[in-house]
């Protein structure tokens, strides 16, 4: 097993001093009415784990990987009280390898029946607690990003029906060792930069969402999804978390504002 090396003196000074900064745009942009402090995802990939160990040191918790193998190469070498997130597209057959993790925390692009079943078989009987899972939902509408189709007030009729709704549904009904916590999205770029002047759509559209969902989630009459009776939102990056705190939401990921610009995939090594 390859072992975990020291970053530079420089590097973890460098490093200390985005997290302090993102976590104080995090504080500054967070309404006051929040229901709860949003929680910041450090988003590693393509990133050695010393810097990870780098941010740990800076009582950095949450961290974010979009490849399973990364994933799992880092969190064999970094302290057990890390929460994972995986935040790339699930493929059905990399599940038992991603359950594999003991300390993994949330899967935020669940995006179908199979996947969602295969990771809930995934899962051994030494994990004390199910695993916490988003749903995924493209807010944009762009081809180019994962996720199901978003809902919107005139959708609440008859919503149950929906592609969203009867995924949550399975997830809750169907998979004893998932819980749903909470929909995640990836804004376009486009409104991103627009989001400066006026609110985010995309972000707006996952509100939206969110709380059709939840309305069709108790007509239902199922219990225990989100957190209090409410799921949770992950959207916004380094590019836009600012408006994502703005339009309500408790989780963001934030990769480069943190760590830097990336290397390409295999350039770094794990440790």
């Amino acid at each position: 097993m390859a072992s975990l090396t020291s970053t530079t003196p420089e590097r973890a000074a460098d490093l200390h001093a985005n997290l302090a900064a993102i976590r104080a745009r995090v504080q500054k942009h967070t309404p006051p009415a929040a229901p709860r402090p949003p929680t910041l995802v450090a988003v590693s990939k393509y990133k050695p784990a010393s810097d990870v160990q780098a941010c740990y040191e800076a009582d950095q918790r949450d961290f974010g990987e979009n490849y399973v193998q990364e994933l799992v190469d880092k969190a064999a070498l970094l302290p057990a009280d890390i929460r994972w997130h995986f935040i790339g597209t699930l493929q059905s057959n990399k599940a038992k390898l991603l359950a594999s993790i003991p300390n993994l925390y949330a899967v935020q692009t669940i995006t179908s029946v199979k996947a969602a079943t295969a990771l809930d078989k995934a899962l051994g009987p030494t994990r004390t607690a199910p695993l916490n899972v988003f749903l995924q939902v493209n807010t944009s509408g762009e081809d180019a990003k994962s996720g199901l189709p978003p809902l919107t007030p005139a959708d609440a009729p008859g919503a149950a029906d929906s592609a969203l709704a009867q995924l949550a549904l399975h997830v809750v009904r169907a998979c004893p060792k998932l819980h749903l916590q909470g929909l995640m999205t990836i804004g376009a770029l486009a409104a991103s930069l627009e989001a400066v002047d006026k609110g985010n759509e995309d972000f707006e559209r996952l509100v939206s969402t969110r709380e059709v969902l939840e309305g069709t989630l108790r007509a239902q009459g199922v219990e225990g999804w989100g957190e209090d009776g409410r799921l949770l939102i992950s959207m916004g990056m380094s590019s836009d978390f600012e408006a994502a705190l703005k339009a309500g939401s408790d989780i963001v990921r934030v990769g480069t504002g943190v760590f830097g610009e990336r290397h390409l995939k295999g350039e770094v090594p794990a440790s």
